[in-house]
């Protein structure tokens, strides 16, 4: 089979590589497309190695035809469409993935636009309900509202009843978020989103914060949490390390979450087939019924996976990019 081999983080070549099967409890998926995330990028760079035991070829998720599958699988059979979430090996014509972390393509979606849900949905859900507990009475302060988590985001939140605000980086993107269903929208270049957000709260600031920064906007994100608040970190855009001033997080009895989707084991409480079991339950009903739609921004053949990066990189694109493989 052919795959997306990374010699360098610009160098990303589409060549032959040894053959994937399905093992026990896997299905093998012939791969119509696969979505690009963040962390593809700092794989390639050499910056973000997949588990241990998970394919090294770059992608974690993927849409297409079941190919075939592992012994002890009952669920699914060869010529099915699916999804699914993976640990790696997207970027490739084939892949194995555990037949837990397989998800039926919903009926709303057009096929290859169903390779741009499985990362964000189970991010979301995870973060955002499994661990915060977002519900209809609070607000929810989204950082990157017009990428691909955000995007989903916005629309999940809104669908449970919650009132969201966003910060994106031009009135592009803020004019996205507002069509998706964000309430207050923020400029992160020309506002303090803590001020701004201040202000329209009466000083309440955010029950709940998703970010993908992380060091830069630690301190920031303190201050603009709701007494009680919970501030889930899901990126490090911004950095590693910060300080935290301890004092302001136990006047405010405030929480800091920080997860991965990537690390967690495939089986058990938390683990990503749970995640995706709770997202077909809960997420596949809001695509169907028009609540939720995945937000694609560019498609490009697999071949240019690097520019694919590229254009990830540059900030110029909102929602997700997609990978043609088959089809």
């Amino acid at each position: 089979m052919r795959a997306i081999v990374a010699e360098s983080a610009d160098q990303l070549t589409w060549q032959e590589v040894p053959d994937v099967a399905a093992g026990p409890g896997e299905v093998l998926i012939q791969v119509t497309a696969a979505g690009v995330n963040r962390a593809d990028l700092l794989q390639a760079a050499g910056k973000y190695p997949p588990p241990p035991g998970a394919s090294e070829i770059i992608g974690m998720e993927v849409v297409g035809v079941v190919a075939e599958v592992g012994s002890d699988v009952t669920k699914w059979s060869a010529g099915q469409e699916a999804c699914a979430l993976l640990a790696g090996g997207g970027y490739a014509e084939y892949v194995a993935v555990p037949a837990g972390q397989v998800m039926p393509v919903p009926p709303a979606v057009d096929v290859v636009d169903a390779a741009g849900l499985p990362e964000v949905a189970c991010t979301v859900w995870s973060n955002l309900v499994m661990a915060a507990h977002l519900n209809e009475r609070q607000l929810l302060l989204i950082h990157g509202g017009a990428s691909g988590v955000g995007s989903h985001a916005i629309q999940v939140a809104r669908a449970l009843g919650a009132r969201v605000a966003v910060t994106a980086g031009s009135p592009e993107k803020l004019d996205l978020c507002r069509d998706l269903g964000a309430q207050l929208t923020i400029n992160y270049r020309d506002e303090d989103f803590v001020a701004r957000l201040k202000e329209e709260t009466n000083g309440a600031g955010a029950d709940v914060i998703l970010d993908i920064m992380g060091a830069a906007y630690l301190d920031r994100n303190i201050d603009a949490l709701a007494t009680d608040g919970q501030l889930v970190v899901i990126g490090m855009q911004g950095g590693v390390k910060a300080e935290l001033n301890l004092g302001k997080l136990l006047t405010k009895r405030a929480r800091v979450i920080g997860t991965t989707l990537r690390a967690r084991p495939v089986s058990g409480p938390n683990s990503k087939s749970a995640i995706v079991e709770a997202v077909t339950a809960s997420v596949w009903p809001m695509v169907c019924d028009g609540r939720v739609r995945p937000i694609i921004g560019a498609r490009l053949p697999i071949h240019r996976a690097a520019d694919a990066h590229q254009l990830m990189r540059s900030g110029r694109v909102a929602g997700k990019i997609l990978l043609t493989v088959n089809g």
